[in-house]
């Protein structure tokens, strides 16, 4: 097989949750063990950060891979889902796993794909393992996909566990509640591995600690260690003031990654920072400085608060898709000098889709959209239940015709944004 009949492979023949959504998920970590023995344990080679949680998780992986590859370790990157190409799943300092590679596992592990039927996921993860192994790297930033204690990437043993934070989404497979999920999400905690939880919540903090002293492994809650004081944004960076808590001292960083949300992901990007650093892990405030200034650069993070067009009208785009998602989305566009808002909107089913259309505004003008994938909520659909909540506007078959459609209506003075789902946003042709 080339690469793109591997790639085929892959998709056709595995269950992919961005695909089919729950049916995909493979319960218990049964196949990622068969499949990394079957690979002679390569996620036991290398040094590794595990970060869980409901959103941020992403942005958290991508600016701490940014920073310990400025500070001159070869890093490793596994996130999920991929915008446009499968190979953004797997990087080596910032760049994607060769096509070859991809052949290669693909071919090696085809017997086996036929005989267990493992998900699309459970063989992802065995390929990141085995990429990281074989290049040697010092260590890698793994992202899980979902949950945490039944997650394919959760047989890892890493050096320092993160938690962004916790919120109600694939309340379907984790849990009615915020405690019920936080249960799932605390499942990657490790014996004696610390663990730094991104941001404090009542309703969850007992059973962080708790699942915490069961492990013996030290918490901290990043929140009650630094706190933003100041910041500045322009469409190109977002400056932020954070003081350490503690100590009263203040630095100063500059993001190349401007969503609003980001005020929260650093103060866990820091306290994460500090903790390897108390682990002996050579970083200093120049390696973080330069690395947060450039992370887009570095690591090919796409789709938080991401530029299509700077303006006449400025179209923005984010992966925005659960209701804690979408309210940072709506606090940020509070930042913004704009007269009418065209909000391109397309969601999957399986999600708490009437929670995020009730989030709306309704004086916006709305495109309603639909990504090529059979979780797509229709672009019809999603317009009858929009009404329901007083949001009216079109329907388009893709999201590039709504884009045009939106751009052709809005003035210079306006503001386009796409936003509702990673998949509606990866089809973005200018992404």
């Amino acid at each position: 097989m080339n690469y793109k009949e591997s790639v085929d492979y892959l998709f056709e023949q595995l269950p992919m949750f961005s695909r089919v959504g729950g049916m995909a998920i493979k319960e218990g970590l049964t196949n990622t063990i068969l499949i990394c023995n079957k690979l002679n344990n390569p996620q036991n080679k290398f040094k590794s950060v595990h970060i869980a949680g409901t959103n941020g998780k992403g942005s958290v992986s991508h600016m701490l891979a940014a920073i310990l590859q400025t500070a001159g370790f070869k890093t490793g990157l596994y996130t999920s889902p991929h915008l446009t190409d499968f190979r953004e799943r797997i990087k080596v300092n910032g760049k994607k796993c060769s096509q070859e590679f991809v052949v290669q596992f693909t071919e090696q592990m085809k017997p086996f794909i036929e005989e267990f039927k493992p998900s699309f996921f459970e063989i992802t993860v065995g390929m990141a393992f085995e990429y990281f192994a074989k290049e040697k790297v010092d260590i890698a930033i793994i992202e899980t996909g979902l949950g945490g204690r039944l997650d394919s990437t959760n047989i890892i043993t890493p050096i320092l566990s993160i938690i962004t934070n916790i919120g109600l989404d694939h309340v379907q497979m984790l849990g009615n509640s915020l405690p019920e999920i936080a249960v799932e999400k605390a499942g990657i905690i490790k014996q004696n591995v610390s663990v730094i939880i991104g941001e404090t919540n009542a309703a969850t903090k007992t059973v962080f600690i708790k699942s915490a002293q069961e492990k013996n492994a030290s918490i901290q809650f990043a929140d009650e260690l630094f706190k933003v004081n100041n910041y500045k944004y322009s469409i190109d960076n977002l400056t932020i003031e954070i003081e350490n808590i503690k100590q009263h001292t203040k630095e100063v960083f500059t993001l190349d990654l401007t969503g609003l949300y980001q005020l929260k992901n650093i103060i866990t990007v820091i306290a994460a920072l500090k903790k390897l650093q108390d682990l002996d892990w050579n970083i200093n405030n120049s390696h973080i400085k330069t690395a947060l200034n450039k992370t887009k650069q570095l690591t090919g993070l796409k789709g938080r608060w991401q530029v299509i067009r700077k303006n006449n009208p400025p179209v923005f785009a984010d992966v925005a898709h659960n209701s804690d998602g979408v309210k940072q989305v709506i606090q940020h566009l509070q930042l913004l000098s704009f007269n009418q808002l065209h909000l391109i909107v397309g969601m999957v089913k399986d999600k708490d889709v009437s929670a995020v259309l009730s989030l709306l505004p309704s004086n916006a003008k709305y495109y309603f959209t639909q990504a090529q994938i059979p979780r797509a909520m229709p672009a019809e659909d999603l317009q009858k239940l929009a009404a329901k909540f007083n949001l009216e506007g079109y329907s388009f078959s893709n999201v590039n015709l709504a884009i045009e459609y939106a751009i052709q209506k809005a003035s210079k003075s306006d503001l386009v944004l796409i936003m509702g789902s990673v998949f509606l946003i990866g089809e973005i042709n200018s992404i």
